[in-house]
């Protein structure tokens, strides 16, 4: 099979379409013929030296999800068949014609929606899912505050508290972002470009936040948490070393948790699965949440598609398709 690998860490030039073996399917695994795979920030981390593959896992091919067609079952395979269309969470591998994934971390893609639209879903509806509803424990009615909203997780983020009845209030770097994230359900934007977030909502107060900034911005998430708010960290692109006013974390009852989603066992993942389809994959159906795809690439393009996602510019996915 033909795949972007990764020729050595660095910038986006270092990923190149060669000739790789094609995988079998054992045990629970299907084989998918990728149609589509999406990108994600981490790939940049990895592509970089900064986010090493779990073992078993190739560390010269990235792709953390995609959609495509089951052309072989393992022999203990029980829920799917060749033929059907799913899409998939991996733990990398996806830049690439073929992949093989455990059963448990499949769905089957919702009938109207395209295989680019399938493949940018896993990745960030599992984060979001995990980590703002489960571990922050959003409920209806409540504030979430989500930094990045034009991101891929911002952007699933802001469907899914609006449609299931939370307010949202997202940061972002552009008027024109804000807009975009204003259009997808968010009730207010916050320009961190011309606006301190923190002086913003001091008065108001949020229940839950989403960070994936980290650094100084943990004191300010901290300052305008309402009594008993979450706050949920995902990354820490600006810094994993801080400062924290334990004092004010105890007199508030506030919760400060994380999570990453890569090196979960496959249990977890598993069982992530079955939620994304009870609670997301009906959300999907009645047009109350939508993927949002700002544009797609050919796999040979894999450097120009890696400049784009760099550049932050966008809202929405990135997404190869073949």
């Amino acid at each position: 099979m033909k795949a972007v690998v990764m020729s050595s860490y660095g910038g986006p030039e270092v990923l190149q379409l060669k000739e790789f073996e094609t995988p079998k399917a054992t045990g629970d695994e299907v084989l998918i013929e990728v149609k589509a795979a999406g990108l994600n920030r981490s790939d940049i981390f990895q592509r970089q030296g900064n986010y090493p593959a779990p073992a078993g896992v190739p560390a010269d091919i990235l792709g953390l999800e995609i959609s495509g067609v089951v052309v072989e079952c393992g022999p203990e395979v029980l829920n799917f068949k060749v033929g059907d269309k799913v899409c998939a969470l991996l733990a990398g591998g996806g830049y690439a014609e073929f992949v093989c994934v455990r059963e448990g971390q499949c769905l089957e893609i919702p009938a109207d929606l395209s295989y680019a639209e399938a493949a940018s879903l896993p990745e960030t509806v599992f984060t979001v899912w995990s980590n703002v509803f489960q571990r922050g424990a959003l409920k209806p009615h409540e504030t979430l505050l989500i930094h990045g909203g034009n991101s891929g997780i911002g952007i699933t983020g802001i469907q899914l508290a609006h449609a299931l009845g939370s307010r949202v209030i997202v940061t972002v770097g552009s008027d024109e972002k804000g807009q975009n994230c204003i259009d997808l359900g968010a009730d207010f934007y916050i320009n961190y470009k011309k606006q301190d977030f923190e002086r913003e909502l001091q008065q108001e107060g949020v229940d839950v936040i989403l960070d994936m900034i980290g650094g100084d911005y943990l004191q300010k998430n901290v300052n305008i948490l309402k009594p008993e708010g979450r706050l949920v960290h995902i990354n820490a692109v600006s810094g994993s070393h801080v400062d924290l006013d334990l004092w004010k974390m105890m007199v508030m009852r506030l919760t400060i948790t994380g999570s990453t989603l890569r090196n979960r066992a496959y249990e977890f993942k598993k069982y992530l699965t079955a939620e994304v389809k009870k609670n997301v994959w009906p959300l999907l159906e009645s047009k109350k949440f939508r993927p949002i795809i700002y544009q797609t690439f050919p796999f040979k393009e894999a450097a120009q598609a890696h400049k784009l996602l760099e550049n932050g510019a966008h809202t929405g996915k990135i997404v190869f398709v073949r």
